[in-house]
């Protein structure tokens, strides 16, 4: 079933192609201020509304692209590349979206596993 969500203003507006059945919780620096739980998807899983408006931050190795609303600033999703074996793989992009911005759907309902990107990266 289709899952629906939004930044606190609308200008960023999604749709995934089912519930996620975990989130991450990534304790990296970025993803820890941000408080974000993200939710993976391949690209083809995901359908992003064209935006009012949008930004984009990226750091160090410039892979990850961290996609947030400027007008309201909620951290919306990022696009980046596999990191499953420890290097970037970018035949297999993924797109993570951030759990907190979903419509009527409770997050308690999924487990939430935490990655330690503090030690990590």
């Amino acid at each position: 079933m289709p899952l629906k969500g939004s930044c606190h203003c609308k200008a960023t507006v999604f749709e995934v192609t089912q519930a996620p059945v975990s989130v991450t919780r990534c304790t990296y620096s970025i993803c820890s201020k941000k408080g974000a739980l993200w939710a993976y998807y391949s690209p083809d899983e995901v359908r992003i509304a064209p935006q009012r408006s949008s930004a984009t931050y990226r750091w160090q190795s410039m892979t990850v692209k961290h996609n947030f609303c400027p007008t309201c600033g909620c951290t919306t999703f990022t696009e980046s590349p596999d990191w499953s074996t420890g290097e970037p793989n970018f035949d297999n992009m993924r797109i993570a979206v951030n759990a907190r911005l979903f419509d009527d759907f409770d997050l308690d309902a999924v487990e939430t596993v935490t990655i330690d990107g503090k030690n990590l990266w």
